[in-house]
């Protein structure tokens, strides 16, 4: 009886895995793939509180943005060569900002990592002047 039991019990296993293993997840290479498919099915979405969203930064030629953080500036990434960014003269946590080019219309971006982890990103229209 337990020769039978356990013969059952392992014709189940490997009928069950062999229908795993046919399963090919409806991927097919003939229409867009969803987020969650990118990686067939290994990636995930980031999490909604993980997101860090931009804030909106205007920035010009022939003005300079000042932003203050709250406390002192540790990185600077420019997202392109249109924009150019400095630490401001004898503060830490203040960053000039304004465009390199004159009249010409793009978008870009800029983050900014502080001493204490804080973490900002920026989208930056370029407006004419």
């Amino acid at each position: 009886m337990k020769k039978l039991i356990l013969s059952m019990a392992m014709l189940a296993m490997v009928g069950a895995t062999a229908t795993a293993q046919g399963n090919n997840d409806g991927l097919t290479p003939n229409r867009p793939l969803t987020s969650g498919e990118l990686f067939q099915g290994m990636s995930r979405a980031i999490p909604t509180g993980r997101v860090v969203l931009p804030y909106g930064l205007e920035v010009t030629f022939d003005k300079t943005v000042h932003l203050i953080f709250p406390s002192a500036i540790r990185y600077v990434d420019l997202g392109s060569q249109n924009i150019i960014a400095g630490k401001a003269e004898d503060a830490e946590n203040v960053l000039r900002v304004k465009a390199s080019v004159k009249d010409f219309e793009t978008e870009t971006n800029m983050s900014v990592i502080c001493e204490d982890g804080s973490f900002y990103a920026f989208s930056a229209p370029i407006i004419g002047a």
